[in-house]
Parts: structure tokens; C-alpha cells; sequence
């Protein structure tokens, strides 16, 4: 049977989609962008098994959460995880986030540093002015995104993701679909992930965290050399790199990306 139950909060900006795992030391976990709460669901057993409750959100627009009426920033999809705690009757967790989720968790530190007992960071996102620009682009010509008639625009994100996952071990296809499904199948438009991502200064907000944090990282990733940089910033923080893999580490290497987890919550 199925360890997760999946359930609704009221939140700011309307519903809120989780998936909780029932029982266990509390972990929130807030996936990249343009994705949802299914980025985790090869680790939800595993976890489960250590004794872990593993909270899994949905983003606003993403996943089946609402999408907000506004185009949002990390500062406001920071304020739905609060809501779903209360919702929970949890009064504070660990938070891990990945890529976009790691800006996140990092702002509800900010925000709501009471609800924070630690901080994991899948990736750090600090960025040279260089690559803030690459990515600024990126996320323009993602405004400009019309589907084609033929369909054609599923194949070629389907393209544009198989080459992302990387070759050792070689992708799933029906792993692939399913992130390139999830991509669009939001309430909101899915530039929203990485427009509220880079027009966020996660290097300025490393420096004002006080909880105890850990940079979770992985040396395929495609932000590892951003998280050494981070590291070298905050060397107060513990690291961990897991050799190999890609931007979806929890698939490639699920069981050392839980133990790393568990791990540091023990600590």
C-alpha cells in the first residue's frame, strides 16, 4: 500500500497540494522547478522506513496546488509552508529543498526562522553575473512559449529533458514523460518557477541563515561548482557531495541522497 496520504491546506493564495507520510521526525520537502511534489516519490518509502515523515509540497501553480494572481516571487511561495504545518499541527521541521526549493526553504529560514530546526539545501544557486544573464534569457524566451498545433513543443521538451538527466545510468523514458508532463501541467504559466528563482539573491540570503544547514549536493549536478562556491561562503555548513548523477538525483541515487538526509537529522 501506498505510505503516502495526499491532503489539502488553506494557504494565502488558495489551496495547497501535500503529500505527508503520517508518522515520524517531520521533513518538508520542496521540489525544482518547473516540477511538484512527485520529484520525490522514489525516496517517500525509504524515508518512511528510517522513521522519516516526509512533507512533500506543491508549489503554487505547480503540482495540483493554486496558482497565485499575481506573478510570484521565492518571498511568497515562502509563506505556504507555514500553512501547511499549521494545517499539520506540526510546529516546526526540518525543510530540504531542491534547486528552486532550496531558494524556498531558504526564505522560510528567513521568514520564519521559528518553524526551521534545520536547513538542507539540494544545491545552492549562487550565481556569477555571467551566469544570472544566461539564465534571465532563458527565462524570457520561456515567456514566449506558444504549444504548437502538431503537439511538437511535448517532443522537444521531452528532447531538452533526456539530454538534462544525463547518460550514467541513461534516462527512463517513462520517467521522462512524466517530468516533461509535469512541467505542464500546473494551474500557472510554468515560467513562474524559474522567473521567481533568479530574480532571487540566494547568495545574499546564504549569509543571513542561522539555522544549522546542509549543502546536499551531487557532483553531476548542474549547479555543484554554484554549491562549492556556497561553501566556501559558509563554511559553517556541513557539505555532502554523492558522486555522479544529474538534476534528479533523488531517481539516480535515491537510497545515498536518503541516508544523507537521515543522516543529518540524526545528527
Amino acid at each position: 500500500m501506498r505510505r503516502m496520504r495526499r491532503g489539502y491546506a488553506d494557504g494565502p493564495f488558495g489551496q495547497i497540494h501535500y503529500q505527508d507520510g503520517m508518522t515520524g521526525r517531520p521533513l518538508v520537502l520542496v521540489h525544482q522547478a518547473p516540477m511538484s511534489s512527485r520529484q520525490f516519490d522514489s525516496v517517500f518509502d525509504s524515508m518512511c522506513a528510517r522513521g522519516i515523515r516526509p512533507i512533500a509540497i506543491d508549489c503554487p501553480g505547480f503540482g495540483m496546488s493554486d496558482v497565485t494572481d499575481f506573478v510570484p516571487r521565492i518571498e511568497d511561495w515562502a509563506r505556504i509552508v507555514p500553512a501547511v504545518l499549521d494545517h499539520l499541527g506540526i510546529a516546526s521541521a526540518v525543510m530540504f529543498g531542491h534547486h528552486t526549493g532550496a531558494l524556498v526553504v531558504t526564505e522560510v529560514e528567513q521568514q520564519f526562522p521559528e518553524r526551521v530546526t534545520k536547513l538542507i539545501l539540494g544545491s545552492a544557486l549562487v550565481l556569477t553575473p555571467e551566469e544570472l544573464a544566461f539564465f534571465t534569457k532563458m527565462v524570457a524566451e520561456e515567456k514566449h512559449f506558444v504549444p504548437e498545433p502538431d503537439g511538437s513543443h511535448f517532443v522537444d521538451a521531452f528532447k531538452v529533458r533526456y539530454e538534462m538527466y544525463g547518460k550514467d545510468p541513461l534516462p527512463d523514458p517513462a520517467l521522462i514523460t512524466r517530468y516533461t508532463v509535469e512541467r505542464f501541467m500546473g494551474y500557472g504559466p510554468f515560467w513562474y518557477g524559474h522567473h521567481a528563482a533568479f530574480a532571487y539573491d540566494h547568495a545574499a540570503a546564504i549569509q543571513r541563515i542561522r539555522r544549522p544547514t546542509l549543502i546536499l549536493t551531487n557532483t553531476g549536478d548542474q549547479i555543484f561548482e554554484n554549491s562549492k562556491v556556497a561553501h566556501q561562503m559558509r563554511p559553517d555548513f556541513d557539505f555532502v557531495a554523492i558522486p555522479g548523477g544529474g538534476i534528479d538525483i533523488t531517481d539516480q541515487a535515491p537510497e545515498a541522497w536518503v541516508a544523507a538526509i537521515d543522516a543529518y537529522m540524526q545528527a
